[in-house]
This record gives C-alpha cells, structure tokens and sequence, in this order.
C-alpha cells in the first residue's frame, strides 16, 4: 500500500511535467539571447556536462527548469520567496517565466499576494520575444519526456503501439 501510495504523490508531483505545452519561441534565438543569462546561470546535464553557459553557480542549474517545481535545484542556495512560492507547488512554464524574467520581485510579490517578496534575481529580461525564446531554448537542452515519464518502481510499464 505504501509503495502505491508513494507512487501516487509523485505522479502528482511530476504532473507539471507532463502538462507542459511545446514552447512557442525560437530556440536558435533564444540560444543567442540566453548569452545575457549565462553571466549567473548554467545549463548542465545530469553528468556535469555544460549544455549552455559557462559554468556560473551565482544562479541555479535551469537544466530542466520546464515543468520543474520553483525553487527546488538541489544544492543551490533560493531566496525565501522562491522556496515559498516552490512549496506551494508552482512549477515552471512558458508563460509564468516570461512574466518571472521580465521582473522577478513583481512576479513573486503578485504569485505569494505578499508585497515583502523579495527576489535574488536582480536581472531582467522585459522583452516578451526574448523571454519566450530563452525558454524554447531551455526547454530543447531539458531530459526527454518519455525519461520522466518512466514507470516508478514496482509500477507496470506503460503498453506500447
């Protein structure tokens, strides 16, 4: 009963994932705008293989940010806000991180309704374009759905066409 049980909460958790709706930016474009965010930031695989970025550990891993729970990239060090708003269950897409980059603060203030939300993440990127393009672009590097969507332990696999 436990082990259904368990598998039943993290179905739920991952739920997020699966929902995901395909980018709608460019992700060419967004490869080229994301150079504004690897100053912070890096994309690296499970293994440690850089994707994008050069290695900066000042912002978290977004390896996988579509469809992941905010504030939740093991080893780094969030800001209160954002485990917060993580805790509440908010997971990644397209439209709440062209909202959250155009001026994180705003975003976690309105997301938690508490005016002292604060950010970590000074950077902004306002342009909606550039926004939607840097997500197409994370959402390419991200594991392969059908990775996440491996059955949980003791569980059947899903039948095959």
């Amino acid at each position: 009963m436990k082990l259904k049980l368990t598998a039943a909460v993290l179905a739920l958790i991952a739920a997020p994932a699966f929902a995901q709706e395909a980018p709608t930016g460019d992700v060419a474009a967004g490869e080229k705008v994301f150079a504004k965010c690897q100053t912070c930031h890096v994309v690296a695989n499970e293994a440690g293989e850089v994707l994008a970025g050069k290695n900066s550990k000042t912002g978290p891993n977004l390896y996988g940010l579509p469809g992941r729970v905010a504030g939740t990239y093991p080893e780094f060090k969030y800001g209160e806000s954002i485990v917060a708003l993580g805790a509440t269950g908010f997971a990644w897409n397209e439209a709440d991180f062209v909202t959250y980059v155009a001026d994180p603060a705003k975003f976690l203030k309105e997301k938690l309704d508490d005016k002292g939300a604060k950010s970590k993440m000074s950077f902004k990127l306002p342009k909606e374009e550039d926004a939607k393009n840097v997500y197409a672009f994370l959402a390419s590097l991200a594991p392969a759905a059908d990775a996440a969507a491996a059955p949980a332990e003791g569980e059947a696999a899903p039948a095959s066409n």
